[in-house]
């Protein structure tokens, strides 16, 4: 490596399908559920094409209003796809996960582009727009969880504390893992491509702390701040 990220030829990424094509094969033969798999891949492909030239745009425009209303979009889908567990309830919770994921997500992502990456300017795009992504999108995951294990445990007759407790618990178990597993069973994504692109090693994994702190940070302050938001019990009158 060279220091700059190489384009793959296309030639050469559609052998990246292969394995693909097997899954594909083995679902078929097996499940019968390879048209829903085909679509996703299909589906996957045509956003990320879609998606490369929106951020084409986004990344050239440096324009604050523009930032501001990417980020405004991307935690509207984000607070939204969250409440599919429990779509049945997407209209009254919807606003409590809004809220939970714009103030865990915006203030961490003021505090590592303003203070650790410390950006030349708050609107720069390339910098805002893929850490906000990864940001909204685990504390959406994150608060997803949560929901749909809360509003389990208190179908069950669970009293709100221990219910809260369980469904922080058991949403944080993914960021919890990823923390453990770290540099011994798996290379995060931002690790391996700036390693791959020429990046020291060294170099690498500070900002691999700096992904892998922000991450967690997000989602647990997300999803404390939605179990937060959920009503305690009443307390009995007494006779």
């Amino acid at each position: 490596m060279n220091g700059t990220v190489e384009v793959i030829p296309l030639t050469n990424l559609s052998l990246s399908f292969v394995p693909v094509a097997l899954v594909l094969v083995v679902l078929r033969r097996w499940t019968g559920e390879a048209p829903t798999a085909t679509y996703g891949v299909g589906r996957m492909v045509v956003q990320l094409l879609l998606i490369g030239y929106v951020l084409t745009f986004i990344f050239g425009s440096e324009q604050p209003v523009v930032i501001l209303a990417t980020l405004g979009v991307m935690l509207l889908l984000a607070s939204w796809i969250a409440l599919r567990p429990i779509a049945a309830a997407r209209a009254v919770v919807y606003p409590k996960v809004l809220l939970s994921i714009t103030v865990g997500g915006l203030s961490t992502l003021a505090l590592v582009t303003q203070g650790v990456l410390a950006v030349d300017r708050w609107y720069q795009g390339s910098v805002v727009i893929p850490l906000a992504g990864m940001i909204f999108a685990v504390s959406m995951n994150t608060v997803s969880l949560a929901a749909e294990r809360y509003e389990a445990e208190t179908r069950r007759g669970s009293v709100h504390a221990e219910a809260r407790h369980i469904a922080l618990r058991s949403a944080l178990i993914p960021q919890i893992n990823s923390l453990f597993a770290v540099g011994l069973v798996s290379f995060p994504g931002m690790m391996t491509g700036q390693i791959l692109s020429g990046v020291g090693p060294l170099v690498a994994v500070r900002y691999q702390i700096m992904v892998m702190s922000m991450l967690f940070g997000a989602a647990g302050i997300s999803t404390a701040c939605y179990l937060s938001l959920q009503k305690p019990d009443p307390i009995p009158l007494q006779k």
